[in-house]
Order: C-alpha cells, then structure tokens, then sequence
C-alpha cells in the first residue's frame, strides 16, 4: 500500500518527490548547486509543541476566564515566525466545532454569540491564551487551542467548567412529555441549560438523587441514584449514573436535567395575607420593580447565596416550589434542597420574585 510506503521513507528520513499530505513536521528542500530543488525533502528537526492546562478551568456566570495556551519550538528557534491562532469550541451535540477567534498578528476576530467577548492574553511571545469576559451558560465546555505554521499544525484541549446546580425538570403536562429538541428549549426558558454528563456526575457526588430519567446534552438519557431501591434500578445494584443510553431525539421523551449558575440578581420572596394567584404574583413581582423567578433562578439562589424560605411560592412556569438550605421539621425533608407543590391548577400562594442588580 502507497501511504505505509511513504511513511517508511520518511521515517528514514527522505523522501522523492512532492508531500500530499500533512506530516506534521517543518521540512526543507535540498538546494543543488543552480538554486533549484533536486526533489529531495529533509527534515528540519524542528518541532512546534503546545502546552494547555490539563485540569479543568473553573469560573462562573457573569466572569471572567483566561483558557491558557503557549506554543514553542523544540529546539528553539533563533527569529519568531509568523504564526496563525485558532480557538473553537467543541460541541457534544454536534460532530461540527463552533469556532471562537482567529488571530494572525495583531489582528483577530470573534465569532457567533462569542463576539465582542474574547480576545488573546499574550503576555509573551509564545503565550495565545483565550479571555472569555461576562461568561454564560453556554460557554461551559471542552475548547481546542490551534497554532498553525505553514505545514505544522498542533493543537490542545482545555476544558472551562461552571460552577453550578443541576436540577430534574418536567413541564406540567407532567413525566416523560419532552422530546430532546424540547428538552434543551424547556431548560432555556427556566434561565438554564441542558446539563451535560460532566455536570450531572458531579451533582450526583454532591448527592443528587432522582429516579426519573432526563436527557443530556450528547442526546443520552439518564438520571442519578444514591439510594439504589427496586423503582430504580434494583436494590441489589451500586449507587451511580443509570444510562439509556443515545435515544432518538425526535421520537423518544423524558425528562431533562438542567443547568444553572450564578446569578446575575437577586431572587426573594413576596407575600401578602390573603396569597396571589399565579397571574396576580406575576403583577406583583412587576409592582415590586421586579419579575417573577424561573426555576433555574430559585435554584441559582438557593444553591449560591443560601436562599432560606419555608413557605410555598409561584414561579413562572406555573409550579409552586420553596428553597431550604437549612432543613427543619415542618419544612420538607431533613436535607437541603428545593421542594416542589407540582403545578396546582388552584390555590393562592406567596412568589419568587427575581430582580436584576
């Protein structure tokens, strides 16, 4: 076979002819004594190296992040070169990267929601780290640092996590009603996103439990359990992530499990004696300078700033829920957490209100 071939003669160090392929190394024509090239290809020895960080980077909604990145050569090289920048971001739900700046100089550029938001650190020569500034939801995920030179091309991964709470959530038309599509727009309406797996594992070390199944970014269907019980999946079975596995994204439904971080505001609770409707706490909350609070957003609180309220209230979707971070009697469960009334079709009760800061 051809390609073998090839790769033999260049691992002996030559090779005839022209390269049609990427070799990942800088290469130099042999020159014969009238200037021109006898077809001959050596090897510089020169390589291009990336470093990235191997752990994880750790920030926030609303700050900001540097992804580290530096580039050399080995062995060093005795004038810089004139080099290409590429960042992107990969995508679970997609075999396509989406791409997050270009640099070549001092020029770059920015694209889709991440315009305006990035640019390059270079504190030296070598260094092409990225600045992420008023970081969202959607920015959590693996990126991919590019430094392309002529014919070398090197790359490397790092990763950007949020600090944040997953929570199940089902619509009230009640269990197993969402395709994937309206899973991930189900989460954007509650302030949220689709959880990844990454994020699901690490609230289920937190002790998340739950034994309905939700979708997930990469188009997987799976929930938690700490407690292994006969409803899920068996008692005689380990504590750990139970997983449907791919499903179709059209024709299957579940739940899903959202993701939300810090907040940009501040979420409190509204009464009045006698208790709202839901349309009524919607006026109330828009009375107060304010709005009412989606599910993400109690749960944003409750998880960041220690929201502590006993008493039943709406929130946008139409569900009546209360956040505890400090369990007592009369209260729900002795364990931390947000508790749910449902979607009750009547009743009064207080709401949770969400104003910007």
């Amino acid at each position: 076979m051809l390609f073998p071939l090839v790769v033999m003669l260049l691992q002996a160090g030559s090779i005839r002819g022209s390269l049609p392929f990427y070799n990942g190394f800088y290469y130099d024509r042999v020159m014969n004594d009238h200037g021109e090239s006898n077809g001959e290809v050596q090897f510089s020895g020169v390589r291009l190296m990336i470093e990235t960080s191997n752990d994880a980077v750790f920030s926030h909604r609303g700050g900001n992040v540097t992804l580290p990145c530096r580039y050399y050569y080995s062995p060093q090289l005795a004038a810089p070169r004139k080099i290409r920048i590429k960042w992107s971001k990969l995508r679970e739900d997609s075999t396509k990267d989406a791409d997050v700046l270009v640099a070549s100089g001092s020029k770059h550029r920015s694209f889709g929601h991440f315009r305006g938001r990035t640019r390059l650190q270079r504190s030296s020569e070598e260094e092409v780290s990225l600045v992420i500034q008023d970081i969202d939801l959607h920015d959590a995920g693996k990126y991919r640092c590019e430094v392309i030179d002529g014919l070398e091309d090197e790359s490397g991964i790092v990763e950007l996590g949020l600090r944040g709470v997953v929570f199940p959530y089902q619509p009230h038309r009640g269990r197993y009603t969402l395709n994937f599509h309206e899973a991930k727009k189900a989460c954007e309406e509650q302030d949220a996103v689709i959880a990844s797996f990454d994020q699901l594992f690490d609230s289920w070390m937190e002790g998340l439990d739950w034994c309905n199944a939700g979708w997930l970014i990469d188009g997987t269907v799976q929930y938690p359990i700490t407690v292994p019980r006969e409803p899920c999946g068996g008692k005689g079975v380990a504590p750990g992530i139970r997983n449907y596995g791919e499903r179709h994204k059209n024709l299957n439904r579940f739940d899903v499990f959202c993701f939300s971080s810090a907040l940009k505001g501040t979420v409190y609770y509204l009464a009045r004696h006698q208790g709202f409707t839901l349309e009524e706490a919607k006026q109330a909350c828009q009375d107060d300078q304010a709005e009412i609070a989606k599910v993400g957003q109690l749960y944003s609180a409750w998880k960041f700033m220690g929201l502590d309220q006993c008493d039943a209230g709406w929130l946008a979707d139409g569900s009546v829920r209360y956040p505890i971070a400090f369990p007592r009697p009369n209260c729900g469960p002795l364990e931390p957490g947000v508790r749910s009334f449902g979607y009750p079709k009547s009743g009064k009760f207080g709401v949770y209100c969400y104003r910007m800061s």
